[in-house]
């Protein structure tokens, strides 16, 4: 997925601050990132953890379960919210805006910038970096083994390699060289984007493909214009869901997403 396609994902998409937190003043990490916040529940205690983004607390955003989000304090990432907390640690994205950055950086705050993986090996590698950074190494460890389990269980070379259009939203499509593109690659499944012109992850409308459409079409909503209109204009075409969550971010989605596109691909 285009990094510019990945954070309109986000960007569609509290509980208090845990008590040994709030009574020592500060202390702990701070996540403005939902992609990051699905990794510290994992490899931290939650007292740890000061605050996540406000985007894992919405179904339309979220890579964790939503009670689990709600057991944080959700912030929206604002320069005066951050420092208010006064973390150990800011792990933020790298979109966020020069001027947020420089008020940490004026408030003496230790901040970890990270980016959008292409490639599950990326992903591992940020899932590494962010581990680290936590002070948690052996976390990081134990989710990217994880992901090496799904990658060898679910990976399939054949002859056969049909060819799919994966949705994330509407109208748009996932292109090549993202971080979906090589799990559907990984399943089995030849990304069809390449054949209507899209080399990005882009809008492709049901009309573009119905004169050579894919061996399947997966999207992230059972309902909705774009999945009506495709359904009608491409009546035999098999049609898949693949849920929001498992498209958002990487890391610890990584296994169950690669899980649910080889159950696609073994469907066909």
């Amino acid at each position: 997925m285009s990094r510019a396609a990945i954070l309109l994902a986000l960007l569609l998409g509290g509980c208090a601050r845990p008590p040994s937190l709030a009574a020592s003043g500060g202390g702990g990490i701070v996540s403005t990132n939902p992609c990051v916040d699905a990794v510290l529940i994992r490899i931290l205690p939650p007292a740890r953890i000061a605050a996540i983004s406000h985007y894992s607390q919405d179904p339309s955003a979220t890579s964790i379960p939503i009670a689990v989000a709600h057991r944080f304090r959700g912030i929206a990432g604002t320069a005066e919210e951050v420092i208010a907390l006064h973390p150990d640690l800011v792990i933020a994205s790298t979109y966020t805006p020069p001027a947020t950055q420089a008020a940490y950086a004026r408030a003496g705050l230790k901040t970890l910038l990270v980016g959008i993986p292409d490639s599950i090996a990326e992903s591992q590698a940020q899932v590494t970096q962010i581990a680290e950074a936590a002070g948690a190494p052996m976390g990081g460890a134990r989710i990217n083994a994880e992901i090496d389990r799904a990658v060898a269980r679910w990976s399939r070379k054949d002859s056969a390699s049909p060819s799919a259009l994966l949705y994330i939203s509407g109208d748009l499509a996932t292109g090549g060289s993202t971080l979906l593109n090589d799990m559907m690659t990984r399943v089995g499944f030849r990304n069809a984007a390449a054949t209507y012109g899209l080399t990005h992850t882009g809008t492709l409308s049901a009309e573009t493909i119905v004169t050579q459409p894919p061996a399947v079409v997966i999207a992230s909503e059972r309902a909705g214009r774009g999945t009506a209109l495709r359904h009608r204009l491409l009546p035999r075409t098999p049609q898949a869901v693949f849920s929001r969550v498992l498209i958002n971010c990487g890391g610890p989605t990584i296994p169950p997403a690669l899980e649910r596109l080889a159950a696609i691909r073994a469907g066909l």
